[in-house]
């Protein structure tokens, strides 16, 4: 079967597309009512334009010394999109030749690109049409956005000059006609434009050009003209596209807001009322803008004049660079602080927008705005990003701009309720204190707290924002450095002996740019890299080509051009593909841009709204169906609620109890927006407390009020005069107990509550409400005592969102039963008194705390790689994110970064690939290096927290990465992959400096000690030089008596000159001395090991994580072993799954990661 032809590459235009003159017809100006009014009239009447010239790339054939005439069109009637050039020069005839004549038929076809309509251009060039005029007129340019039927858009520059009409020697088609002219055309000067359309909006960049153009333009004879702009449109085309920005905008219509005096304008005919932003997100907004320095010559008048014009044109770039970064940034704040709260009401799982709860909490003047905004196409593109947690601008901003107790809320498995610190902060309106209960509102978000706020006014800008108690600073903006490239000289006449020269040239000078940039310059790096490969492209070499943009996708993702290189690869031919192939980078290049482009199958990345279910629901889609609410995502608490709300009935929810249920919740949560503790109550508890749930107004041995419940303690709220007393913390009771005291001839449900430290016993005739709260009170007992016996404050989250579903089942149910239903969420109290099981005491003293990566997600992910970066890392990193942090590999290539001073999260889940992550390094001071299963080293920026530079070097697993950090060699990167590949990265160029293959594959970790790579390849562990060379070898079998294992994992303690190694299927850790490997090794047994994972050296310890008994049962474990003692010093048990992984903070502390049916992480103190 014969081959099938390669793909003709369409190679990317250049800056220009088409270029063209217009003007007026010659037989036009002919006629006598132009003589008769040709004096003594400053403008004559409007003339009919048309396209009088077309240049359009390519400038020069394929054969060198051939041009192709300029791909010129000289035209009298544009009819057509493919249109016909002239081969030679037609003779002059007397009133023929013109634009108008006939034309000879020794031409051929050229073609216009897309998205110019040459119809309609005339129009769009001389909107009021050819005006001939008695006096030259100053020089004007206007510019054209140009979009096809498909919405492609190119755009237009277009630049009008006037030039006096001679007698004898007319400036048409750029040829000489010397005719009979019955027109003296003495002052007269006829307009005509140049109009350069490119595909990207330089307006600024193309006007400087034209402006440059009319200057030889004005000064050239008539019959030049077209010689200059065939010169000026080639130069222009032989300009490479730039690499794409990150800022893509689209509209619906286009709404012109005048930030001065508050008027709108908008784009379409329709009128439309423009709702409001809302009001303090504007007069933040607002109060920040009125501090911009927005008139240069005011802001630099302090300082000397600038006597050179060019280095006063830079610094007035540079001026104008940084407002427009101060307008983006406070723009962007703005939005922000609009749509921070969106998040609030997604549920990433399913895709779902809640948006009937979202404009819920919008405040009524806000609703409209909302409204019109939810129903945008613009708004569901911000959703898709949302739920696809993309780490944008908007992300990045609202990371950056996110409260202390925002981060906290991020890790809450309950429902948020403000914190007495946020209440205190609020003032309340007057006008709504008369309503307002005692139950606490909703969260607000917004790291600014609402003022009291004046009436709207129409304009922005006369709102009195001094009581707003946001900051009205301008953002402070670094500068960032601006980076000039010249191309080099284009040479004429454009044969292709002088183009490829001048793209010799660009390659050369690109190559030197790139040979001077400093390491930290990879963002420009990358941009040299697209340039050089397009240039590459032009020249046809295309192995070059691939070979750059195969760096650029190690240094820049975000601007690897997919498209263009799979199209690039299809033209290849059969030989020029196998030669590709050879080289090891291209391959998998190739391999990724064209293999695995067909594989993966496209995301769905639709959005939901939630809807209340209309049909009966088992027990899967209950649990989705109150995921998408946002009630819960715990998958173990939605069973419990499913048995709850169907106790005694068939194991299903009828549409009816589901929305009873819901409505109850929400209920609950609209009646907290209402209401505000006193003072003299909130001086009592902890700023971060919140008020969860109140009781009916009811008699106790204390007075007459309400029982509040927080997450730590409960407290009377008297009634008369609003005033505390406190009942007790949850950790202080010692007994809970439901019973009846007896009031004439009724027995009254009471509650009784008994203290560790006070002898009096607190009572409540809490009637009717009695059996709910002794549930309530039993969990959060119970909640609390699990929470101070593991380090874990999770615990009391998870039972306070079992009390409120406690509380939503009975309000739902409202039946004799519901006590009993509400019951079945009493899992922490069964807990307490099923499986009394104690922590023991070395696990308590050792155990500092506990994190959850997982909060937040529908189930528990296991966490597999944790690494620990100290503090302050770099100069240029915010103050306020110097903080050491916490970076923990979770499945499925998520990353979780916690904040290691406060263990809050920093960054909740975001995705490097899609496979199972094995290792961690900080490569650099900003820098982690991530391997994952699929061969693949992710680079993540910590500052940013961005992942947009990717290795591909490996072609199997990625299972290890270790630094190299001396003084005097450069700072170096050794990864090994499982099938025995080691590869030596240097950090500044990521480019690869040695590899090696070791031939037994199997290559787990590696270990660098006094210049050496130690290898653990399962049945041995290798010793070589940093270039492969072998040095020596622990081969397991003959130092192990011959019995079938393998190793593990090893650890190398230098100052005893040991090797520490763990074996598959063995309870023993194994002691090599580094003198003898051949020597029998020492062994320290772990008592009730079933399973090693990892082991770490922290000081003079080893810390081995693996699974073992405890109590009888099997648990997460970890063995701590003195290194001189060589015995086992503590075991530590605070996981109900298996330890995956270990990592030492600064060796002061050890953190544990255990598997998926916990996955949580313990903070241990190491002594």
């Amino acid at each position: 079967m014969a081959e099938a032809a390669p793909q003709p590459l369409a190679l990317p235009s250049g800056l220009l597309e088409l270029c063209a003159l217009l003007g007026a017809p010659r037989d036009s100006l002919r006629g006598p009512e132009q003589v008769a009014q040709r004096k003594g009239v400053k403008s004559l009447s409007s003339l009919d334009p048309e396209v009088l010239s077309v240049f359009v790339p390519p400038f020069v054939s394929k054969e060198d010394g051939q041009t192709t005439g300029a791909s010129c069109v000289l035209l009298s009637k544009p009819r057509r999109r493919s249109l016909r050039k002239k081969r030679e020069k037609p003779k002059p005839e007397p009133w023929k030749g013109l634009p108008g004549g006939p034309r000879e038929p020794d031409s051929e076809d050229i073609s216009i690109p897309n998205g110019v309509d040459l119809l309609a251009l005339p129009q769009l060039c001389f909107p009021g049409g050819v005006c001939v005029a008695s006096e030259p007129k100053e020089d004007c340019v206007h510019f054209l956005v140009l979009t096809d039927v498909c919405g492609n858009r190119t755009y237009g520059v277009v630049a009008q000059y006037y030039r006096p009409l001679h007698d004898e020697h007319c400036f048409y088609n750029g040829k000489s006609h010397w005719e009979p002219c019955r027109l003296s055309a003495a002052g007269c000067f006829v307009p005509f434009a140049v109009c350069v359309v490119s595909r990207f909006p330089y307006y600024t960049a193309l006007k400087d050009c034209l402006s440059c153009l009319l200057t030889h333009l004005k000064l050239c004879k008539d019959f030049e003209v077209d010689n200059h702009i065939k010169d000026f449109a080639a130069k222009l085309s032989l300009i490479p596209s730039p690499p794409p920005g990150p800022l893509h905008l689209e509209a619906d219509g286009l709404i012109l807001i005048n930030i001065d005096n508050g008027s709108i304008t908008y784009s379409s005919d329709d009128g439309i009322d423009v709702p409001d932003i809302p009001l303090l997100a504007a007069q933040t907004f607002m109060q920040r803008v009125q501090s911009l320095q927005l008139h240069h010559e005011l802001d630099l008048a302090h300082l000397g004049s600038i006597t050179d014009l060019n280095e006063g044109r830079a610094c007035r770039r540079a001026w104008q660079q940084t407002l427009n970064r101060q307008i983006q940034q406070m723009t962007l704040q703005l939005l922000v602080s609009i749509f921070r709260e969106v998040k609030n009401h997604l549920n990433y799982e399913h895709r779902v927008f809640n948006s009937e709860e979202f404009l819920k909490t919008r405040a009524p003047g806000d609703q409209e705005f909302y409204k019109q905004v939810l129903e945008t196409y613009m708004f569901h593109s911000f959703l898709k990003a949302r739920l696809s947690r993309r780490l944008d601008a908007f992300a990045q901003m609202d990371l950056s701009t996110q409260s202390e107790e925002d981060r906290i809320n991020g890790m809450l498995l309950s429902p948020r309720r403000p914190t007495i610190e946020k209440m205190a902060s609020r003032k309340a309106s007057a006008s709504h204190t008369t309503h307002r209960r005692m139950v606490v509102s909703m969260p607000n978000l917004q790291d600014i707290a609402p003022p009291e706020l004046p009436p709207r006014n129409s304009s922005l800008r006369k709102v009195d924002t001094g009581d707003c108690r946001s900051s009205s600073t301008v953002l402070n903006v670094s500068p960032t450095t601006t980076y000039t490239f010249k191309l080099p000289e284009i040479h004429f006449p454009l044969v292709g002996q002088c183009v490829q020269a001048y793209y010799c040239d660009c390659v050369s000078l690109l190559s030197k740019a790139m040979s001077f940039l400093a390491p930290e310059s990879s963002v420009l790096l990358a941009r040299y890299f697209y340039l050089r490969g397009l240039v590459h492209l032009m020249q046809g070499q295309l192995l070059g080509a691939l070979l750059d943009f195969q760096s650029l996708y190690k240094t820049d993702v975000r601007i690897f051009p997919a498209d263009l290189v799979k199209r690039t690869v299809d033209s290849m031919s059969a030989p020029e593909r196998a030669q590709a192939e050879q080289t090891p980078e291209l391959r998998r290049l190739i391999s990724e841009v064209m293999d695995k482009a067909g594989e993966a199958p496209k995301a769905d990345d639709r959005v939901k709204n939630f809807e209340l279910p209309k049909k009966h629901m088992q027990l899967d889609d209950f649990v989705k169906r109150v995921q998408e609410s946002g009630i819960v995502k715990d998958i173990g608490t939605i069973h419990r609620l499913f048995e709850a709300l169907t106790v005694g009935h068939q194991k299903q929810i009828d549409p009816e109890t589901f929305r009873d249920f819901y409505t109850c919740w929400k209920e609950t949560e609209a009646e907290a927006q209402e209401v505000v503790l006193p003072p003299s109550v909130m001086e009592h508890l902890d700023k971060n407390e919140c008020v969860y749930k109140l009781s009916s107004s009811v008699k106790t041995n204390r007075g007459v009020g309400k029982i509040a419940m927080t997450q730590k303690r409960l407290f009377l709220l008297t009634e008369g005069r609003p005033g505390y007393v406190e009942i007790s913390t949850f950790r202080n009771i010692e007994e809970v107990r439901s019973t009846t005291v007896a009031f004439l001839v009724l027995r009254i449900p009471t509650l009784k509550i008994k203290m560790v430290s006070k002898k009096e016993v607190f009572e409540a005739n809490l009637k009717t409400e009695c059996d709910l709260w002794h549930l309530m009170v039993k969990e959060m007992w119970a909640g609390k005592k699990l929470a101070d016996d593991h380090k874990d404050p999770q615990y009391v989250q998870q039972a306070l969102t079992h009390v409120l579903l406690m509380d939503a089942v009975v309000g739902t149910l409202q039946s004799p039963g519901a006590i009993y239903a509400a019951s079945k969420l009493s899992y922490f109290d069964k807990m307490k008194n099923e499986m009394p099981m104690a922590v023991p005491k070395t696990t308590a003293e050792t155990l500092k705390h506990k994190i959850n990566p997982s909060a937040g997600e529908i189930f528990p992910q296991a966490v597999d790689v944790l690494l620990y970066t100290p503090g302050h890392l770099d100069p240029a990193e915010k103050v306020e994110d110097a903080h050491p942090k916490l970076w923990c590999a979770l499945n499925e290539g998520k990353v979780t970064v916690f904040d290691a001073s406060s263990w809050t999260i920093y960054q909740h889940c975001f995705k490097v690939g899609t496979s199972k992550l094995n290792c961690m390094v900080m490569a650099e001071q900003n820098q982690v290096w991530v391997g994952s299963e699929d061969s693949v080293i992710y680079i993540i920026n910590i500052h940013s927290m961005s992942c947009n530079k990717q290795l591909t070097d490996h072609r199997s697993s990625v299972t290890d990465l270790v630094v190299q950090d001396t003084a005097e060699a450069p700072r170096e990167v050794y990864s090994c992959s499982v099938d025995g590949t080691v590869l030596a990265w240097n950090v500044s160029t990521l480019r690869v400096t040695s590899r090696f293959q070791l031939p037994s594959g199997g290559l787990s970790s590696i270990r660098l000690h006094n210049g050496r790579l130690w290898c653990c390849t399962g049945n041995s562990i290798v010793v070589v030089s940093v270039n492969g060379f072998p040095r020596q070898e622990l081969k397991i079998d003959e130092n192990l008596g011959g019995i079938s294992t393998s190793f593990l994992g090893f650890q190398l303690m230098p100052e005893q000159e040991q090797l520490w190694a763990a074996c598959a299927g063995y309870d023993d850790i194994y002691i090599w001395s580094l003198k003898d490997l051949a020597a029998s090794p020492e062994r320290v047994p772990l008592q009730d090991c079933s399973e090693i994972n990892c082991m770490i050296r922290v000081k003079k310890q080893i810390w081995v994580g693996g699974t073992g008994l405890s109590q009888g049962k099997s648990k997460g474990k970890i063995y701590v072993i003195d290194v001189e003692r060589k015995t086992v010093e503590k075991e530590l048990v605070a996981h109900t799954d298996t330890v995956k992984t270990l990592c030492s903070a600064e060796d002061r502390y050890v953190l544990s990661g255990s598997g998926r049916e916990e996955g949580k992480i313990a903070i241990w103190k190491v002594e």
